[in-house]
């Protein structure tokens, strides 16, 4: 079992940054691929990045590359999503999630959600 509690959302300029964390709970945290989704108002939650249980590989959605990026420090059982020069489009509720195994959805435990709204 493993218990997701995100932090670090809020508001800001377009253009500007954000840092989320995923704290989770659990001794095995080291064996679980993670993963940041999103979903914005009226509309179906997407995937945003993921990493694998040891950080070697990390996948992103085309529409984040190159401005987001997804890191994890298993000695405090956390992950983050730094986001650099953030859109409108990017406001959202992000969730982070985990699975044992690979990076692929879908994904057995989720968070609470934290918002990210960008002004314009």
């Amino acid at each position: 079992q493993v218990q997701l509690v995100e932090s670090g959302g809020g508001l800001v300029q377009a253009g500007g940054s954000l840092r989320l964390s995923c704290a989770a709970s659990g001794r095995t945290f080291g064996n679980y691929a993670m993963g940041w989704f999103r979903q914005a108002p009226g509309k179906e939650r997407e995937f945003v990045t993921a990493i694998t249980w040891n950080g070697g590989h990390t996948r992103y959605a085309d529409s984040v590359k190159g401005r987001f990026t997804i890191s994890r420090d298993n000695a405090k059982n956390t992950i983050y999503l730094q986001m650099n020069s953030l859109k409108p489009e990017d406001t959202a509720v992000y969730y982070c999630a985990a699975k044992y195994g690979v990076v692929t959805p879908p994904y057995d435990y989720w968070g609470q959600g934290t918002q990210v709204t960008v002004s314009s």
